[in-house]
This record gives C-alpha cells, structure tokens and sequence, in this order.
C-alpha cells in the first residue's frame, strides 16, 4: 500500500489479490511493505553542500535502516533549487504542505525562530562545526523553546545543522584589521549583520548565499561575510579576491524540519528512523564541512584569492567593540517567558566544557 503527501495523508487501501485457484505456500513471505511518499525541498540550489548531502547521505540512510525490517519504504521526491520554494521560502513551504520536509535556513526567520540563534549571537568562541552543531542540538533537546518555535510554524524539528567551519570576511580590496572594514558595506544575513556594529561607518546589507557574487560584483557591497567552503562553491574569489581569516565562528544555520500534519500521520518505526539519521545527518555534515575548510582555502587561494590572518589582539578589539547581542537576544526570549538566559550560559558551557574559551564571554555580562 502507498501513503501519500499530496493534500493531507490519504491511505490507498490495498490488499492482496489471489488469483483463482492460487496457492500461497507456507513458505512463501507475505507483502507487508507500505510506501510513503514525501517530498523534500530546499530553495538552495543541489550544489550547496547541506543539500547534496541529504540526497547522498541522509536519504541512502533512512533507505538502509527502513529496509532492515521491509515494513515500510519512502518514495522520495527531491525539489531544490526554487523549484517549489526559494531559500527563504522553506519554513513557510514546510508550514503549507507544499514540502513534507525540508532544510530551513533559520538566520532567515529572526523573528519566528529566535532561539535558533543562539549561535550567532555568540562569535569568537568556537571555529568548529561540529562542537557547535553538538551544542546546540543538546540545547534543542534539554530546552523545550526550538521545537515549540517550529511547533508554532506547524513543524517537527528533527536536527540542526551546521554547514561552515566558520564566517570568514571575504572582500574586493585588502581588508587586514578593522580600521580597514570602516565604511564597508558589507553582504550578510541574519545576526551576523550585528557583527558590524561598533565599527565605524560600517553598514550591513542583507542578501542570500546565491545573491553575494553579484551583489559583490556589482558594487553594491565591498565585502561578504561567508565560509570557504561556500566561497568555493559560489566562485567568490573572481569578484572578492581577499579573505580575511577573523574566524568569526560557526553557526547553525540550517535545521532538519517536517510539516507536523504529515509527521503525525508517520509510523511510529519511520518517525525513529528519521530522528536518529537526522542526528547521523548532522554529524556528517558537520565532519564534511570541517574536512573541507583547509581544502576550500587551498582552493580560493587557487583561484586568485589572498588570505590575510587576523591577528588575537584585532579579534578580541573586534569582539570588544561589539554590542553583546547575546546578551540582548537571551533577555528578549526572557521578556516572552522563554529561558533565554539559562539557554545562553548552558551552551557557552558546553562549548568551554569542549575546550572552546571565549574571546569575550558573552554570558558573564548577563
């Protein structure tokens, strides 16, 4: 039998049917297997790395596990690159069913999905993908906040996900401390536009991923905040020839969701499965985007590209010269009866239990 996602589930009863006279053998197994269907949908283009993965890795995985008991299979439908949505769309496309799940760009959705944040409200602690995926999806698990966020957008959280080892500044002209950054305009998207305040003239301009080459080429910023791996993907050392390694941090930026009507209509042996190759998921995502980085910069700097390190003393004035917008942003969740403020210290805790110091502890100021 096959359960569909079109609509809202409908079950295609099916049966057996014995031809006359037929004889089943007592050795012969029974045909148990339901199919679901579900569609899978990013407004990102399949060349994004997160995407690519959860066709190569996250799908050949839910496939493997459910075959081991052959009860149920998935007929996959894969829609990305604004084929349904764009990639600000998703959280609203998963929300009317136009996809059963999906991978949400959260720095899209400040307002609804505030405590999805909570890394990058907090740079200049940890430049490793899968310390900071780790944390924040125990954060999601011992807080109830994330998943009553997504709940409230007609959603399961699943996963988070972190796709960059860590927002570097990639810009057109040499940018080697932040006296250089003063009167930038600067691509960005979500929290990480904050970075730029207490910089003097500096400006933020929001924009996606697949819209920073052209905005750069086009004059319209002078410099991007991205990671490696992204500026590979997306050609940006033919129009931002500079990076500058300020090792800015990593943060979740992409969550693993499924439309709540289609999750509560899933077996219960499909809903395990997909809990658990999610989190394989975001593991291996983490570990790709880490095994990449060194890989990524080797490949910018083939392209054309200058790497400048930031020095320690331009990163701490840097991050000193910041507002403490986690600070800001754990009050707000406060004010709304949310534990911001508890939320923020665990996880500044577990990353330092990782190993990870803060160049400003961005909790101690609460």
């Amino acid at each position: 039998m096959t359960r569909m996602t079109t609509g809202r589930r409908s079950l295609i009863a099916g049966a057996l049917a014995l031809a006359s006279g037929f004889t089943i053998s007592a050795n012969t197994p029974a045909i148990a297997q339901e199919t679901i269907n579900l569609i899978a949908i990013d407004g990102y283009p399949e060349r994004s790395m997160w995407v690519r993965e959860f066709s190569a890795f996250f799908i050949p995985r839910v496939d493997e596990e459910l075959a081991k008991t052959g009860n149920y299979s998935i007929n996959w439908q894969e829609s990305y690159g604004g084929a349904i949505v764009k990639p600000r769309g998703v959280l609203e496309g998963i929300k009317l069913g136009l996809g059963d799940i999906g991978i949400v760009t959260t720095i899209f959705h400040n307002s609804s999905l505030p405590s999805q944040g909570i890394s990058a409200v907090t740079p200049f602690i940890a430049a490793d993908a899968r310390a900071v995926a780790t944390a924040v999806d125990e954060i999601a698990k011992e807080f109830p906040q994330m998943a009553a966020e997504l709940g409230a957008e007609n959603q399961v959280y699943l996963a988070t996900g972190v796709v960059l080892d860590t927002y570097q500044m990639f810009s057109k002209e040499p940018v080697n401390s932040l006296k250089d950054l003063e009167g930038k305009k600067v691509a960005g998207a979500g929290y990480n536009l904050r970075y730029l305040e207490g910089i003097e003239g500096a400006a933020g301009v929001r924009g996606g991923l697949p819209d920073f080459y052209n905005m750069l080429q086009t004059g319209v910023v002078d410099a991007a905040m991205l990671w490696p791996e992204a500026a590979g993907t997306f050609k940006i050392a033919e129009v931002a020839p500079y990076m500058l390694k300020a090792d800015l941090g990593a943060v979740n930026s992409k969550t693993l969701t499924v439309n709540k009507d289609v999750w509560a209509d899933l077996p219960d042996e499909v809903k395990e499965v997909l809990q658990t190759v999610a989190v394989e998921y975001r593991d291996h995502v983490a570990g790709v985007a880490m095994d990449s980085a060194a890989e990524a910069i080797e490949t910018y700097k083939a392209g054309g590209g200058t790497v400048v390190e930031m020095s320690d003393a331009e990163r701490q004035a840097w991050a000193n010269a910041m507002p403490n917008i986690a600070a800001e942003w754990a009050a707000e969740l406060d004010g709304k009866g949310a534990p911001g403020s508890d939320m923020l210290k665990a996880y500044i805790g577990k990353l330092e239990a990782a190993g990870f110091t803060p160049v400003r502890n961005w909790a101690a100021e609460l």
